[in-house]
């Protein structure tokens, strides 16, 4: 009877099947075959070189192999301030946008966008082309709507394409009228 651990069933169940096909084997030609034919599967999983790989292309980015990077994930939700004045509410959202198109030129901001109406209060999202949170945090100051905290942010570390700011240049050329 063969005893299977718990927390490693599918490994243990491989390695019971392969200890008595091996036993099994008695001659040479067999257990080289056996060796083949593990090599080959294993071979099967390993990584495939992608054939339309750009090598130029790829080196505009500054990714990874996989043509990834690090970037900061930025969640926008209502934030603690309560403005009563209209005036001074346009105002902010009017100088938050003016920020976007400012760090967009800039090409800091990749991505940028506002969310339909949820429970959470979350309001939008950017993409920042930073390398860390507090690089992020001294942007995000930048922004007249976080720093009054009409808005408030959470930061995350995304790892996503490094050809996600190309999005921004054909985004332009497709937008008929501007906010």
């Amino acid at each position: 009877m063969t005893v299977v651990h718990p927390k490693f069933p599918i490994q243990q169940n491989v390695v019971v099947l392969l200890s008595r096909l091996f036993n099994k084997l008695v001659s040479m030609k067999n257990f080289l075959t056996l060796l083949f034919v593990i090599l080959l599967i294993s071979g099967i999983q390993a990584q495939t070189e992608n054939p339309a790989y750009d090598k130029e292309l790829a080196g505009k980015f500054e990714g990874d192999d996989y043509g990834m990077k690090s970037y900061i994930f930025v969640l926008l939700k209502t934030g603690p301030a309560k403005i009563e004045s209209k005036t001074v509410v346009d105002s902010l959202f009017a100088g938050h946008l003016q920020n976007i198109r400012r760090l967009a030129e800039a090409e800091i901001l990749v991505l940028a966008g506002p969310l339909t109406q949820n429970d959470n209060q979350y309001r939008g999202i950017f993409i920042l082309d930073v390398k860390t949170t507090s690089e992020a945090e001294e942007l995000l100051q930048t922004d007249p709507a976080i720093k009054e905290k009409l808005l408030d942010a959470e930061l995350f570390t995304w790892y996503g394409a490094t050809a996600l700011g190309e999005y921004l240049k054909v985004q332009e050329k497709i937008t008929k009228f501007n906010f």
